[in-house]
């Protein structure tokens, strides 16, 4: 699941090369974290929420066939300075 949704919001961002993800278990639930860009992240969470929503769905669908519960959530990382 961690390599679709990495091909999925590299393919949305215009740096891609910033964009990390990181699995975490907690009880049974895998959560990814997702740091990008700050100028990358409206761009994943679009108008109102909807691709952000939308990617959800498609992890939520694809992790349940697997028989996995799975979630990404976007974690704001301070600048770099």
């Amino acid at each position: 699941m961690q390599a679709f949704l990495e091909y999925v919001v590299k393919g949305l961002v215009d740096r891609p090369e910033a964009v990390q993800i990181t699995p975490v278990d907690r009880n049974g639930l895998t959560v990814y974290e997702l740091r990008l860009d700050p100028k990358d992240v409206a761009k994943v969470i679009g108008r109102q929420g909807t691709t952000i929503n939308a990617i959800r769905s498609l992890l939520l669908v694809g992790s349940a066939k697997k028989g996995m519960r799975c979630v990404v959530e976007i974690v704001e990382s301070p600048p770099n300075t």
